[in-house]
């Protein structure tokens, strides 16, 4: 591997306002270094060739790294600018021939780009390339140098800019590939003699040019590369350019929206073809749904696949698998290891939990499944529920094909109900059920008289 990768990821963000590290602030659900580590990944510059430089909040970052692969951690307890940020690093310039250095908090960072660019890099022969970008307001961004003839020459942190520098359009992206040996001869010369006070990795540019090395640049073709965010109103603006970048994808893939408003889809989510995706719905994690589905208004999708036809109205659905031709809600929550077989109903307040549900049955309304096993054709009357937990341990329950469970049943598990049973509705059922029988478990109706309690409720009204 002649490739590593540094990511800068130590900022307190402290015009975030927020407990934990910048980097860790979300896009999309997503942490913004998530999106790029994922880049380096798709670059093919794996996690043990990739250095994260980190700083306050450092344990909040490494658990992260610690779910996603092998990636080396680097401390930064002054903030002292780029340059001192890569120094802390610098043990990563051994890993490669060439190294990439950019920022954890600029998500729009793609793959493409970094190879491109790595691609402008090599065949080249650069010493340093930096991916730069022309926009129209610069704002605070550094600018790119140019001579009389074209050539970059260097680049000016805003802070320091003269006038003239200051209408400069083309910018720094904060995305370079350096030659290692390069990089590694021109960090010890860094200054902190600028306005701010700090070693800008910017200035390598300058000493690798002063040492007679060859500077490149490459233009990105997407000007949001550049975007970070430093604040909450940043961190918005770059969830509405994801949310709208993501929603062009699906709409260019056949899916189809009457209006975006409330939706918020992953990066990673994946949407069949004329399937509709009404206001209110939010899909993320990795999610699949099928074709000519209708999911939403007001639904919440997380880590499920979703078959073909499926309509889910009002429904918060987590790591649980729907096939086809399922109907459910309003107001239904599928938790965890919950699957729906093809052409199951799943009314109103009903809550499915670590389910296995059969093919065509009904659960209308209020109704509670956890742990549970259900057949095909089952019917589930209003107020049914499985009773799983004793205060101390978990228990299923096993209902076979074609079973009709009265209104306001209660099963308390473990218990199996037969293939074809039926239980009276207000039966609480602790025992098994055989199949084709009726279980009645009701105590004998007892009437008191001139209830006194109820008399005493009349006067107080």
């Amino acid at each position: 591997m002649n490739y590593s990768a540094i990511v800068l990821a130590a900022g307190d963000g402290k015009r975030m306002r927020s407990s934990k590290p910048k980097v860790m602030c979300e896009v999309l659900g997503d942490p913004m270094i998530d999106w790029v580590l994922d880049s380096i990944d798709g670059a093919g510059i794996p996690a043990e060739n990739t250095g994260v430089v980190v700083g306050n909040g450092a344990d909040t970052v490494k658990a992260f790294l610690a779910k996603k692969g092998s990636y080396r951690t680097f401390m930064q307890t002054e903030r002292k600018g780029t340059g001192h940020a890569v120094m802390q690093a610098a043990e990563m310039l051994k890993a490669g021939e060439n190294v990439l250095i950019l920022c954890g908090d600029a998500p729009f960072v793609d793959s493409g780009t970094i190879t491109a660019a790595l691609t402008e890099h090599v065949h080249g022969g650069n010493d340093v390339t930096v991916v730069t970008a022309d926009m129209p307001d610069p704002a605070s961004y550094g600018r790119i140098r140019r001579d009389e003839d074209g050539a970059f020459i260097g680049i000016v942190e805003k802070k320091d800019c003269t006038l003239s520098q200051l209408g400069i359009t083309e910018v720094n992206s904060g995305v370079y590939w350096f030659r290692a040996e390069a990089l590694a001869d021109a960090l010890p010369k860094l200054t902190d003699d600028n306005a701010a006070g700090e070693f800008y990795l910017t200035d390598t540019v300058g000493i690798i040019r002063a040492n007679g090395g060859k500077l490149g640049t490459y233009t990105a073709g997407d000007t949001n590369i550049v975007m970070g965010a430093n604040s909450r109103a940043e961190l918005m603006q770059l969830n509405i350019i994801a949310k709208m970048q993501v929603i062009a994808k699906h709409l260019d893939e056949g899916v189809e929206f009457v209006s975006t408003d409330g939706i918020i889809i992953g990066r990673n989510v994946e949407i069949g073809q004329d399937t509709l995706i009404l206001p209110g719905t939010i899909l993320r994690g990795n999610t699949v749904i099928g074709e000519n589905c209708t999911i939403g208004p007001n639904s919440l999708i997380e880590n499920c696949r979703i078959g073909n036809g499926v309509t889910l109205n009002n429904v918060q659905a987590y790591d649980s698998r729907v096939c086809d031709r399922v109907k459910a809600g309003p107001f239904v929550q599928l938790r965890p290891g919950t699957i729906l077989h093809d052409g199951v109903k799943i009314g109103d307040f009903v809550e499915v939990k670590n389910s296995e549900i059969g093919v065509n049955t009904a659960i209308s309304h209020l109704t509670y499944v956890g742990d549970s096993d259900v057949g095909k054709g089952v019917n589930f009357g209003c107020g049914c529920v499985t009773a799983n937990y004793d205060g101390i341990n978990k228990y299923r329950t096993k209902i076979g094909d074609y079973a009709f469970i009265g209104c306001n049943t209660n099963l308390i598990a473990p218990v199996e109900i037969g293939e074809n049973a039926t239980t009276a509705a207000g039966s609480t059922i602790t025992r098994t059920v055989p199949a084709d029988s009726l279980a009645v478990e009701r105590s004998q109706t007892k009437i008191i008289e001139n209830w006194e309690k109820n008399f005493r409720r009349i006067r107080k009204a």
